[in-house]
């Protein structure tokens, strides 16, 4: 008997911000498995099913347990926030489904905080872009040194994700340092705090005053290349189309 299991992506978490696609998903789903808080912002719209949590940590067991349930014969739903392929748990999903052959696996993609995001912003990605976590709990920070002197030469829009959290505090400055290297201190920036969620909240800067500013876990930091500038408050970086 063949077993499938769904992977996710739920974009920040409200249903106004689901693709269809995801929404009919959970809604046939029998069990919905996922981190605790983005468990927490479908309680009330799925409450009729089995909601599963772990905590953060502990993604290889929330995996496995997706297997598992599958196993019982239930239809599953593993959630990301987000979409699923970025930084999420779609590649750990196919690593450890090769333990299970009878299982097979779908990812229903979801709206990513780089597109949510830019859209709070204006258009600060319409041109070539990277996207760089600053989290080095998977990555070593030598790494994403590299890739964010490289992003810098290369004058891509980029996209920073995880840009600070209690252990790391200082992450965004070492990052913008690294960036102030090659990048003027005038470039146009900009951040967005809870995307699509409560006290979504936009800002935009400088990268010499980005490098000053305190941000958090739930923020997603968008850095302009040459051509970008900001108007009226909003961010934004032109394809090259002659007016």
């Amino acid at each position: 008997m063949r077993h499938k299991i769904y992977i996710v992506g739920i974009g920040p978490g409200t249903e106004e911000m689901m693709t269809a696609q995801a929404v009919q998903i959970l809604e046939k789903s029998d069990v919905i498995i996922g981190y605790t808080v983005y468990i927490e912002l479908l309680d009330k719209r799925f409450a009729g099913k089995e909601l599963l949590t772990t905590p953060m940590r502990q993604e290889k067991e929330r995996c496995r347990l997706c297997f598992e349930k599958a196993k019982e014969g239930k239809q599953v739903a593993l959630i990301c926030s987000g979409d699923a392929g970025i930084y999420g748990l779609a590649s750990l999903m196919y690593e450890i489904g090769a333990e299970y052959p009878d299982c097979d696996l779908e990812v229903i993609s979801g709206i990513t905080a780089a597109s949510s995001g830019a859209a709070c912003l204006g258009a600060p990605i319409n041109h070539d872009f990277c996207v760089i976590s600053l989290s080095d709990a998977l990555t070593p920070w030598e790494v994403i040194e590299k890739r964010l002197r490289s992003a810098a030469m290369g004058d891509f829009c980029i996209v920073l994700y995880n840009p600070a959290s209690h252990k790391r505090p200082d992450y965004i400055k070492k990052a913008c340092e690294i960036l102030l290297e090659t990048i003027e201190s005038e470039r146009a920036c900009g951040y967005v705090e809870n995307i699509g969620r409560e006290g979504t909240k936009t800002t935009t800067c400088t990268l010499a005053e980005l490098k000053e500013h305190q941000l958090n876990m739930f923020t997603t930091v968008f850095i302009g290349n040459k051509t970008s500038y900001i108007e009226n408050g909003k961010l934004i970086t032109g394809r090259g189309y002659h007016l």
